[in-house]
């Protein structure tokens, strides 16, 4: 009973703005996710292969898992220099007005890919997408962060990696339709799902008009009291309320003494504000480390390429890898959305990644035994087949232990992580970092499944069932619970350099 009264007074705290800015920030998520779940479709499409001469027979194999690597890195790309030009923009225009030219960037991109003659417009399309795409990033985690109330900050802010895994489900099921309606030769069975792209961008645009600037943004500004009407607005409160004082005055009572420490710095000097500081140097240790174990644990691979795993683990047929994957996408989406609104806040961020990470492990190591044991058996054999099918519903296990745990967490940590003064300057640095491994990691997969001179398949799955194992022991040990706690509250925590998991959870709602 009280945890249904709990549940009651959080859904109370979601104003309509606060909805409109888990709509517009929250859901600018699915950029990414549209971006994969198409990517990693369309790149297995006969008609796309064909025009782009991905399987040419003047190219090697390890020269055509390059150039399909970079196709589908190429956003990634653009994401690192987008990460920059995101703290340019939230510095001096805002955050509200930042993520507008992120979905106008994003657009544009959209339109010179899906109307490609040639590979070098394939790149540049997608190097334009990856520069608004990367944007969001940054600015929605922060966004989200600093206007939510600390009941519902983990849900709202969960939002933006719940809505990645519902843009990979679009993607994926958008591709499949096309595949089943538009004959294989025809572009116009990649060129159309695209499209998709440029209408989420639109809905983005439109739901900003319904939000408030961010009221910490307002106070970096010098704006109190335009930050306490912005506040009053989101929560839906009178500007005199006490918690919205008390909310606006830790924000400013925070900047003050952040000032009085250092100047106001652009970019280079929030830099070097950042890796002077030996606080400010355990936050980027925590973090960098937490992402790169996330990044190289394989889900995300495992997204990105997703038909050509089906087809290793026995999936026959284009249209029913597609269908495969299609689905493999919707189960994500729906953890990730179980995730987000039900354990981030009442169960925790530890245990919700424990929980995720356990999942992950179990399944990666399972596939692992799995191509080490058959890679050698016949395929007609019974006991391969039946093993197969394992191997294929632990794929879904895979993305089942990530979306609860590894896609939520890490845009959350990362939110949480920095004080206001630096809080734009750090979010951007480890969102470079994110993409360097998202990068890395992308055109790494590629030539690691090769059966010659690489790890091949079995070796690969062992290698991301060991950064798994990482993840889940250096998370135990490091990982600082921040349920319940106001938003300056918890990146004094990261400064600290975390908790064990022993330590006293009080603040878990």
């Amino acid at each position: 009973m009280q945890s249904l009264n709990q549940r009651r007074l959080l859904l109370n705290k979601l104003t309509f703005r606060l909805l409109c800015a888990a709509l517009c920030f929250g859901f600018s998520g699915a950029a990414r996710g549209l971006d994969s779940g198409l990517i990693a479709s369309t790149v297995a499409e006969q008609s796309f292969i064909d025009q782009f001469h991905l399987k040419a027979s003047y190219l090697s194999a390890s020269q055509q898992a390059n150039r399909l690597s970079n196709i589908t890195s190429m956003v990634h790309i653009g994401s690192l220099p987008g990460a920059i030009v995101a703290f340019m923009c939230s510095e001096r225009i805002g955050i509200l007005w930042t993520i507008r030219q992120c979905c106008l960037l994003w657009i544009i991109g959209s339109l010179i890919f899906m109307t490609s003659h040639n590979l070098a417009q394939v790149y540049a399309g997608r190097f334009i997408m990856g520069l608004g795409i990367g944007q969001f990033g940054v600015v929605a985690p922060i966004y989200l962060g600093e206007v939510a109330p600390r009941e519902i900050r983990g849900m709202l802010v969960g939002t933006y990696g719940m809505s990645e895994y519902l843009g990979i489900m679009i993607g994926y099921f958008s591709i499949w339709g096309a595949s089943i309606h538009i004959p294989s030769s025809s572009p116009r069975q990649w060129v159309i799902p695209q499209s998709v792209q440029i209408m989420w961008a639109g809905l983005l645009l439109l739901a900003s008009l319904f939000c408030e600037e961010s009221p910490r943004f307002l106070c970096r500004q010098g704006r109190p009291k335009a930050a306490l009407h912005s506040l009053a607005r989101l929560w839906n409160l009178s500007p005199l309320d006490p918690g919205i004082h008390i909310e606006v005055s830790n924000a400013q009572i925070q900047l003050d003494l952040e000032r009085q420490a250092t100047s106001r710095v652009r970019f280079l000097g929030a830099l070097k504000e950042l890796f002077g500081t030996k606080a400010h140097l355990k936050r980027i240790a925590f973090v960098f480390v937490l992402q790169c174990l996330g990044e190289w644990s394989g889900p995300n691979s495992v997204t990105t390429y997703a038909p050509e795993l089906f087809g290793i683990f026995g999936i026959q047929g284009q249209s029913q890898k597609l269908f495969t994957t299609a689905i493999f996408g919707a189960v994500k989406f729906a953890f990730a959305l179980i995730s987000a609104l039900f354990l981030i806040d009442s169960l925790g961020r530890r245990k919700t990644l424990y929980l995720g990470l356990v999942i992950q492990v179990i399944a990666l190591t399972y596939d692992s035994v799995f191509l080490t044991v058959f890679s050698s058996v016949s395929g007609d054999s019974p006991a391969m087949k039946r093993a197969a099918i394992g191997a294929i519903v632990m794929i879904y296990f895979i993305g089942i232990g990530w979306a609860l745990g590894w896609n939520s967490i890490q845009y959350l940590i990362t939110a949480e992580s920095f004080p206001l003064g630096v809080r734009i300057a750090g979010v951007s640095l480890v969102t470079l970092w994110h993409y360097a491994n998202r990068i890395g990691i992308s055109k790494a997969t590629t030539l690691m499944l090769l059966n010659h001179d690489s790890l091949t398949p079995k070796g690969t799955f062992w290698f991301f069932t060991g950064m798994s194992l990482l993840g889940l022991v250096f998370a135990w040990f490091f990982l600082p619970e921040t349920s319940g706690k106001g938003l300056e509250e918890t990146n004094k925590l990261y400064g600290e350099g975390g908790k064990s998991p022993h330590d006293d959870d009080r603040g878990t709602v």
